[in-house]
C-alpha cells in the first residue's frame, strides 16, 4: 500500500503525555459493524464474549535509555538499547544492538561509561545502528536498572520520571527484554483481568520483546520498502493448546495489542488452520491491508501515529476506511492518543 494512505491529521494537543489519573480510566471507542460507540475501558470486559481466550503479552520494559559519558574526553553520549544479541562472560556482560547520538562518531573501540556500566562499541550495524558489548561488575539486568533510564517515546517531549516506571509497564509485566510497552496492555488492572475471569473468559500469555522499530515511522512511499526491525518472541505449549481449545467451541481469540497480533500470526500453524506452533524465534511480520488473519479474531489496542506499521496493522484488521473514520471520529471526539492515550475495541473480525 502507499505510505500515504496511512496519513490523518494528529493535534499535538491529543497526544497523549502523561498517563490517565488511574490506569484503567481510560476512554474506549468500539468500531461496530455500522457504527462507533463511546464508552469507558472499564466496560471492555463486558463487551468480550464469555468462552473467549484472550492473550496478553507479558514482556517487561527494561531501562534501555542509557546517558553516559565518552570514556577519556567526558563527551555526552546518549545510547538507546534495541534488541539483546546474545550474552557475554556470564551475568556481567552482554552484546546488545542500539542506537547512539554524540557529537562525535561512535567508532568501534569507543567506550562509554554509565555509572558502574561501560559500553563499547564493537561494530557499526545496519541503518545506522550499533552492536554494543555491556559489562559491569554485577549483572547487567541489575545494573541497568540502577543506571538506565526508562525509554518512554521520544513524542512525549519530556524526561522520564517515577511514574513512568510503574505506568509505562504492564501489571502483568514479568519477562525483561522491550525497550517499548505493549501500550494496549497498560490499561490493564488486576481488577479488570478478574472481572474477564469471572465472566467466563481465559487469559494466557504470550513474550514478545518490543524494538523501537515496531514504532517507527514509515519513510518509504511504498510500505513493502519498509524493512521491519527484527522482535524475539515465545509462544508456549500451553498457549497452542489453549487456543485450539478455543477453535473447538467456536469462541474468539481476542488480542491485547499489536504485538500479541504480531506473534500470534508468526506462530500460525499452516497445518491447522486457526491454532498455532509452540515456538521460539524471531519475527520480522509486517501486516498491511491485504493480510489473511488466520489467529486473531478480535484487538483491542491504542490508537497510533500517522504513517506508522502499527496503523497498518490496524487497517488491515479493520478495513482502512473503517479505521481512517474511527480516527477521524476520536479527533473529533477529543480522544488522547498514542502510548499513554485511550483505546479502540474491534470485536470479533466477520
Amino acid at each position: 500500500m502507499r505510505t500515504s494512505e496511512l496519513d490523518y491529521e494528529l493535534p499535538n494537543e491529543l497526544i497523549a503525555k502523561r498517563p490517565p489519573h488511574e490506569r484503567d480510566g481510560g476512554r474506549l471507542l468500539v468500531i461496530g459493524s455500522n457504527a462507533v460507540e463511546h464508552l469507558a475501558i472499564r466496560d471492555w470486559p463486558e463487551l468480550v464474549e464469555p468462552g473467549s481466550l484472550v492473550v496478553l503479552n507479558e514482556s517487561r520494559v527494561i531501562k534501555a535509555r542509557l546517558l553516559g559519558r565518552r570514556a577519556g574526553s567526558g563527551g555526552r553520549v546518549e545510547i538507546l538499547l534495541l534488541r539483546a544479541m546474545g550474552a557475554g562472560a556470564g551475568e556481567q556482560a552482554q552484546i546488545w544492538e542500539a542506537m547512539g547520538r554524540a557529537n562525535r562518531p561512535l567508532r568501534v573501540g569507543t567506550v562509554v561509561e554509565v555509572g558502574s556500566l561501560r559500553v563499547t562499541v564493537v561494530q557499526r550495524g545496519d541503518e545506522g545502528t550499533l552492536v554494543v558489548k555491556l559489562s559491569a561488575p554485577h549483572s547487567i539486568a541489575q545494573t541497568l536498572d540502577q543506571v538506565g533510564r526508562v525509554p518512554i517515546p521520544p513524542y512525549l517531549r519530556r524526561e522520564d520520571d517515577a511514574q513512568d516506571a510503574d505506568r509505562y509497564q504492564t501489571v502483568y509485566a514479568c519477562e525483561p527484554g522491550s525497550v517499548a510497552a505493549p501500550t494496549a496492555g497498560l490499561h490493564l488492572t488486576e481488577s479488570l483481568l478478574t472481572r474477564l475471569v469471572k465472566r467466563g473468559v481465559r487469559i494466557e500469555r504470550l513474550c514478545l520483546h518490543v524494538g523501537m522499530g515496531t514504532f517507527r515511522q514509515v519513510v518509504a512511499d511504498d510500505l513493502n520498502d519498509h524493512p521491519m526491525h527484527p522482535e524475539t518472541f515465545s509462544v508456549t505449549a500451553r498457549l497452542a493448546s489453549a487456543i485450539s481449545a478455543t477453535r473447538q467451541v467456536g469462541a474468539p481469540v481476542v488480542a491485547v495489542g499489536t504485538t500479541v497480533v504480531r506473534a500470534l500470526e508468526s506462530a500460525a500453524c499452516p497445518e491447522r488452520p486457526g491454532e498455532v506452533r509452540p515456538c521460539t524465534t524471531q519475527t520480522r511480520l509486517l501486516i498491511q491491508p491485504g493480510h489473511e488473519f488466520r489467529v486473531v479474531d478480535s484487538l483491542l489496542t491504542n490508537f497510533h501515529q500517522p504513517r506508522s506499521t502499527l496503523l497498518a496493522l490496524v487497517g488491515a484488521f479493520a478495513g482502512m476506511s473503517r479505521i481512517r473514520e474511527a480516527y477521524r471520529v476520536a479527533v473529533r471526539a477529543r480522544y488522547r492518543f498514542l502510548s499513554y492515550g485511550d483505546a479502540m475495541w474491534i470485536p470479533r473480525r466477520a
